[in-house]
C-alpha cells in the first residue's frame, strides 16, 4: 500500500491537470445495452473525477512490465460476476463461517497478483477521493482497461456497484462457473440462465484470446486417447508441455497472439487449435460454428459483440443505492457490517476448474 501511495504522489498527482492526455486513443464502441437502475456512466464525476484515469495509467505501468497480468484481471471480473453477481465477493477472504470463493476449485488458479493490483488501486483511489469507489467497480474498470491496453476495444461502462456483505459457498461457486471440459450445450444452458444469447456466449469465450491454461484443464483431450477434433501438430506440442500426469504446467490459450486482445482465438478454433473442450466445441457445434467463423474473419464484429456481452455481464445482480457497502478493504467487509455477515449457498460440489 505504501508503494502504491508513493506511486500516486510521484507519478499521478503531477498529471492531474492534464486529463486529456489520459483519454483512450481508440474510439469507444457504443452499443445499445440497457443500464440497470442505480448505475450511471457519470456516477463518480463529482466524487472522484480522475478515478478512471488513475486506474488506466496504473495498469499501463503494470503491463509495461508484465502484460500477462491483463488476462488475470479480466478473469477476476468474470469470476466475480458469474457467482452471485458483480459485487466484489470474490475478493473477500474466508471467515469462521466458511471458506471464501477463492477457495473453490475454479478460483484456485486466479492470479494472486490480480488481487494485489486491485488492492493497490483501491489504496491510490482512497488516498485521492476517500472511500467512495467500490471494489466491484474497480474490478470492472480494471477488466475493461486490461482489454483495451492489451489491444482490444475501449468501451464505457456504467458505474455505481456496491460491495457485497457476503461471499458465496464453494458449492455455489462451482455451480456458476462452467468447467473447461464443458461442451457447447452445457455452456449455452448455463449462461442462458443469466440471460446471455448464443452470440454472447461465443463472444465472452473470446476472452481466451489472452491468458494461460493449466494442463489439468485439458489433459483429458490428450490422454489416454487424443481428442479427434484437435489438430495433430497442436496436440504434439501440447504433449511436450503437458506430459501424461502433469497437472501444474501451463500453456497459452491462443497460440497465434497470446498477449494481444484480438480475434485470433477464433482463428485457432477454425484450425482445430482450441485448448479446452469448451473452446473447440464452439466450432464443432453447428449452433455456434457460424458465429466463430464470422468472428475469425471480422475482428470489428467480434469487438462489437464482445462489448455487448461484457456490458451485460458487468451488470449481473449488481448491488446499488444503499445495498451492500463501499469496502474500506477489498478483502474484508467493514467492521460496522459484521453483524450482517452471511454466506450464500448453492448446489452440490463438482470439483473442477473453470472455463472462464
Amino acid at each position: 500500500m505504501i508503494a502504491s501511495l508513493l506511486y500516486f504522489l510521484v507519478i499521478i498527482s503531477p498529471m492531474m491537470g492534464a486529463r486529456s492526455s489520459y483519454m483512450p486513443k481508440r474510439k469507444s464502441i457504443e452499443v445499445p445495452v440497457p443500464i440497470v437502475p442505480g448505475l450511471s456512466y457519470t456516477y463518480y464525476d463529482n466524487t472522484c473525477p480522475f478515478m478512471q484515469f488513475i486506474i488506466r495509467d496504473y495498469l499501463y505501468q503494470v503491463f509495461q512490465s508484465d502484460i500477462t497480468q491483463a488476462a488475470g484481471l479480466l478473469r477476476l471480473h468474470f469470476h466475480d460476476c458469474f457467482v452471485q453477481g458483480c459485487d466484489g465477493s470474490v475478493l473477500l477472504d474466508g471467515s469462521a463461517s466458511g471458506p471464501s470463493e477463492q477457495d473453490a476449485p475454479p478460483n484456485l488458479t486466479l492470479r494472486k497478483e490480480a488481487f494485489k493490483i486491485i488492492n493497490d488501486l483501491q489504496a491510490i483511489i482512497q488516498f485521492y477521493c476517500g472511500a467512495v469507489v467500490s471494489c466491484s467497480d474497480i474490478v470492472a474498470l480494471a477488466a475493461r482497461d486490461s482489454v483495451y491496453l492489451a489491444g482490444g476495444p475501449y468501451y464505457d461502462i456504467p458505474l455505481g456497484r456496491r460491495d457485497s456483505l457476503n461471499f458465496a459457498t464453494v458449492n455455489a461457486t462451482l455451480a456458476n462457473l462452467p468447467a473447461p471440459s464443458s461442451n457447447t450445450t452445457t455452456l449455452l444452458n448455463a449462461l442462458a440462465t443469466k440471460n446471455f444469447t448464443t452470440t454472447d456466449v461465443v463472444a465472452l469465450s473470446g476472452g481466451h484470446t489472452i491468458g494461460r491454461g493449466h494442463c489439468i484443464s485439458f489433459n483429458d483431450r490428450l490422454y489416454p486417447t487424443q481428442d479427434p477434433t484437435m489438430d495433430q501438430t497442436f496436440a504434439n506440442s501440447l504433449k511436450v508441455t503437458c506430459p501424461a500426469g502433469n497437472k501444474d504446467n501451463t500453456t497459452v490459450l491462443d497460440i497465434r497472439s497470446p498477449n494481444i486482445f484480438d480475434n485470433k482465438y477464433y482463428v485457432d478454433l477454425v484450425n482445430r487449435q482450441g485448448l479446452f473442450t469448451s473452446d473447440q466445441d464452439l466450432y464443432t457445434d453447428s449452433r455456434t460454428r457460424g458465429i466463430v467463423t464470422s468472428f475469425a474473419t471480422n475482428q470489428s464484429l467480434f469487438f462489437e459483440k464482445f462489448v455487448i456481452a461484457m456490458l451485460k455481464m458487468g451488470q449481473l445482480s449488481v448491488l446499488t443505492g444503499d445495498q451492500g457497502e463501499i469496502r474500506l478493504n477489498c478483502s474484508a467487509r467493514n467492521l460496522h457490517s459484521m453483524g450482517q455477515w452471511s454466506v450464500v449457498d448453492g448446489s452440490k460440489s463438482q470439483g473442477r476448474l473453470s472455463q472462464y
